[in-house]
């Protein structure tokens, strides 16, 4: 990760960023910091809303996956008849 200015920013082995020690850093360091931590959170937002557009469009998900909702419907199809068929079959 880097600052707007180029230098390198410390990460943990997750990849996230680390602070440094109280009072090694000067303001415009913290206000370039801050900066770059508001971008970072944007991008996020948004790459998290445009995943929640895809996953919650009902419509979309259905082309998708036309296939498996077909074989499930004639799956559950064939379960309630066969349930069906025992039932008469017994009674």
């Amino acid at each position: 990760m880097s600052t707007p200015t180029g230098q390198s920013l410390p990460t943990r082995g997750n990849g996230r960023w680390t602070p440094p020690p109280p009072g090694t850093r000067s303001a415009e360091q913290i206000r370039n910091d801050l900066v770059q931590q508001r971008q970072e959170f944007g991008r996020s937002v948004e790459a998290l809303r445009n995943r929640w557009v895809q996953v919650t469009d009902v419509r979309r998900q259905i082309r998708e996956h036309r296939t498996e909702l077909a074989v499930g419907a004639a799956v559950v199809g064939f379960l309630i008849g066969g349930a069906i068929a025992l039932g008469r079959r017994r009674g």
